[in-house]
């Protein structure tokens, strides 16, 4: 949309049309000399408000700037996720929507502009139709991985998660989180959802395949710590770190629930409910498949000891556990009766198996060949088991031994990671 600029009655320049980008707007605001004084008082208000309480002349002052930029270019800018200096969008977006909620508890809008991430059927169509790849087309969790093998952007940031998230420090027994985590957004911030959504979201009927979709976000570092902390503990933590404050709020919003909507969601949008979650992998609250033998998802984190704040703990947990559009939207994925895609292919020119998997189908051995490298035999393993990754005691030539049985540059790439990845699982 083209922006039309104006200026309103206190002479500061105006946007009409799309969305700021909260940086721009800043800047844009700064290089104003109308705007600019008024910015710079809400500024040292924000710095002052947080040192200490502001008396009442400073209020009313601080007040009367903000006033002034809810009609400048500040005014309803958003961020774009995963955008260069995104920290810095969202300290300003945060910022403005504080001042104007005075401290209040956070709202349930998004500092996000819309995004505009379609779910490109056809690229994925095309890119799983060769047959040197392997696609089997009964199991969509391993053909989502083979996939992402042969697109260069999805395995150069899926080995680079993996890589961090396996890796342990020098000094200790732990991985590195923050690290990890960083990884874990940059991929799922960057690759196209036709590839994060199928290797995130692909419907299981054994639980090998369910182990191998638990395992994407390698949960030994991602999901588990120690032990578990009590959610509300978790939540505050998120709340004091702006990334996964936007991220929350944006899932808030996109998967609110709704009983009187027939998809069970507030707003209609499976595909806005999906990408809402992928954007809190790799934050403090990061939820996970609990184990393999269900679809369901949760933070790592409990509700035991909570007191008389039981019930904002259950809140917030339940946005996971009991959350009819977040579940609606896994199964209309799995299916393929998704709403809202956002694809320029409808759901009817697809082929059925790409929208839903037979359950009566069974795997062929080709289908296992990869399960069988990443785990060879697996029993259900809940939650709250420990995490099933360990440093390797397997020799590198036993590892390139099971590696050389993948045929193909780009599976041999990935098969010599997915072995790395086997090499610490505890059986």
């Amino acid at each position: 949309l083209r922006q039309c600029c104006f200026l309103n009655s206190d002479g500061l320049s105006n946007v009409e049309g799309a969305h700021n980008d909260c940086l721009q707007a800043s800047e844009t605001c700064i290089n104003d000399p109308k705007c600019s004084p008024k910015y710079r008082t809400f500024r040292q208000c924000m710095a002052g408000s947080s040192a200490a309480p502001l008396g009442p002349g400073a209020k009313n002052q601080c007040m009367s700037a903000v006033m002034s930029l809810l009609s400048s270019p500040l005014h309803n800018c958003k961020c774009k996720r995963g955008m260069k200096k995104e920290k810095n969008c969202l300290g300003i977006y945060w910022s403005l929507h504080q001042s104007m909620t005075q401290g209040e508890e956070m709202d349930d809008s998004s500092p996000y502009e819309p995004s505009k991430r379609g779910y490109d059927y056809a690229r994925l169509a095309s890119i799983t139709a060769g047959s040197d790849i392997g696609i089997t087309r009964a199991n969509r969790c391993l053909d989502a991985a083979k996939a992402c093998n042969v697109d260069e952007s999805c395995q150069k940031l899926r080995t680079e998660y993996v890589s961090s998230c396996i890796k342990r420090s020098s000094k200790a027994e732990t991985c590195n989180h923050p690290k990890c985590h960083k990884a874990l957004r940059k991929f799922f911030d960057r690759v196209p959802v036709e590839f994060t959504h199928e290797l995130l979201f692909c419907p299981c009927e054994d639980t090998a395949c369910a182990e191998r979709r638990r395992q994407t976000i390698v949960p030994s570092c991602s999901y588990y710590v120690k032990e578990k902390q009590n959610c509300l503990t978790l939540l505050e933590s998120c709340k004091m770190n702006v990334v996964c404050r936007s991220r929350l709020a944006e899932f808030q919003m996109s998967c609110q629930p709704s009983t009187q909507s027939v998809s069970g969601c507030l707003r209609e949008n499976y595909a806005a409910c999906l990408l809402s979650y992928t954007g809190i992998i790799g934050t403090v609250i990061t939820p996970n498949y609990i184990d393999n033998s269900s679809s369901n998802v949760a933070p790592w984190c409990t509700c035991s000891g909570s007191g008389n704040q039981r019930g904002d703990c259950e809140s917030f947990l339940n946005l996971f556990t009991d959350n009819i559009c977040l579940k609606n939207a896994f199964q209309a994925f799995g299916n393929g009766t998704d709403l809202n895609t956002g694809s320029s292919v409808q759901q009817s020119t697809l082929p059925t198996s790409q929208t839903r998997v037979d359950k009566h189908t069974n795997n062929t051995d080709l289908s296992h060949q990869e399960e069988n490298v990443f785990s060879p035999s697996l029993t259900t393993q809940v939650a709250d088991e420990r995490p099933l990754w360990r440093d390797s005691t397997r020799s590198a030539s036993e590892a390139l031994g099971l590696a050389v049985a993948v045929s193909g540059q780009a599976e041999l790439v990935w098969a010599l990671l997915l072995t790395s990845i086997h090499l610490h699982f505890v059986m």
